[in-house]
């Protein structure tokens, strides 16, 4: 009998650990979460078998001879220099909006690699609940953020060289969007309890340093400063690191710059970002500066602090910029200005701001238009404008 009811026990106490785990995975959505996630399911599921099959890939996997740091360090070449055709030995000149298909960007799309490979992970944890999916996470950020052998300086003074001129630029620090939804996902998965305490203190230690970094480091303070998108993106970065270590001073630090000299600044006070349409493609990089802002206030916003609702003196606000462009991305038939470039025919495509500002202001509308743009770009230059391809993780 004493056995039969240590049986009984056991599995009465099964039921209720599983029953516990689920409840923490049925909170109550909005009605933004819910679309997102039916629209979304089969694409996370397909995306997380995927990803299940994977080997960490990280930065020491592949060299430049023509990087300046080390086999730990990030890498890339800037997208838009280019030989000059005066003179093949001399330093590259620039041809704005122009990729240069030769550039090394293969640390670039190692770090995209890990962050579809943990966002899709993140994604498939929130939506089943099942552990394994965090068990394969763990693999690639031990990998990227704590194993001496392969993982990835907390810094990005070689990024976006330009051959004959700057063995790396604070125009780089961009590159690291990409980290973003790392960390995100660590956010996500860390609530499974299923992660060690120590590889999650290594984790967080490394975003914490890399904080740091982006804060203090002269390429990091000269991209602070800049006036269009580059700063708005290192603002973006600086509040998801800052949240994943849950650094409030730093956190309170990027909600007043938004409020004070991003949004000010940069927006018109019909919506539009005028440094963005000066540009060779005003089109993809109005659409890119307002999913990062947009994105800023996803991650920044809080009940006492609601960014989504924040205006300034003479009217601008994150409302107002994506009422501005939405009828572009609608229909982009109606886009007055230049095309671009470049890429012109890959815009739009399913952007984070459609889906947040509709779960922030209730707009059907968006959420439609969201539903029916393409959520699996191919194309690498849209897949580098884009760091938020896993939604769901952020609602």
């Amino acid at each position: 009998m004493k056995t039969l009811a240590r049986i009984f026990f056991i599995i009465v106490l099964f039921a209720f650990q599983n029953a516990f785990s689920n409840a923490k995975h049925q909170q109550v959505k909005s009605e933004a979460e819910k679309v997102a996630e039916t629209t979304l399911k089969k694409q996370i599921l397909k995306e997380a078998s995927w990803a299940m099959q994977q080997k960490p890939v990280t930065v020491t996997a592949s060299f430049s001879p023509r990087s300046a740091g080390g086999k730990h360090d990030f890498f890339s070449e800037a997208d838009y220099f280019w030989p000059d055709p005066q003179d093949p030995d001399a330093p590259y000149i620039n041809r704005d909006g122009l990729t240069n298909p030769d550039n090394f960007v293969e640390h670039r799309k190692a770090m995209i690699r890990f962050s579809k490979i943990i966002g899709a992970l993140a994604s498939a944890y929130k939506i089943t609940g099942d552990k394994k999916y965090v068990a394969q996470a763990v693999i690639h950020l031990k990998a990227w953020f704590i194993d001496p052998k392969t993982l990835m300086n907390p810094s990005l003074w070689y990024a976006q060289a330009v051959h004959g001129k700057f063995t790396g630029r604070n125009y780089g620090i961009i590159d690291t969007i990409h980290l973003m939804e790392v960390a995100q996902g660590v956010l996500v998965v860390e609530a499974s309890g299923a992660m060690d305490p120590q590889t999650t203190e290594g984790i967080k230690n490394w975003f914490a340093a890399y904080t740091n970094w982006l804060m203090t480091s002269k390429p990091g303070i000269q991209e602070k400063l800049t006036k269009n998108n580059h700063s708005t993106c290192w603002a973006m970065q600086v509040a998801s690191f800052a949240k994943l270590c849950n650094n409030v001073a730093v956190l309170d630090s990027i909600r007043v710059l938004y409020k004070t000299v991003l949004l000010p600044n940069q927006m018109g006070t019909d919506g539009s970002f005028p440094l963005e349409i000066a540009r060779t493609k005003p089109y993809g990089y109005s659409i890119f500066n307002l999913d990062a802002m947009a994105t800023l206030c996803q991650i920044l916003s809080t009940p006492q602090d609601n960014l989504w609702n924040f205006e300034t003196m003479d009217g601008k606000s994150i409302k107002k910029g994506i009422t501005y462009l939405y009828p572009f991305v609608a229909n982009k038939s109606k886009w007055t200005l230049k095309p671009d470039v470049m890429y012109w025919d890959n815009w739009p495509v399913a952007q984070p701001f459609l889906l947040f500002g509709a779960n922030a202001y209730n707009e059907n509308n968006w959420l439609v238009t969201w539903q029916k743009l393409d959520h699996q770009p191919a194309v690498e230059e849209v897949i580098r404008n884009l760091p938020i391809r896993h939604p769901l993780i952020w609602l």
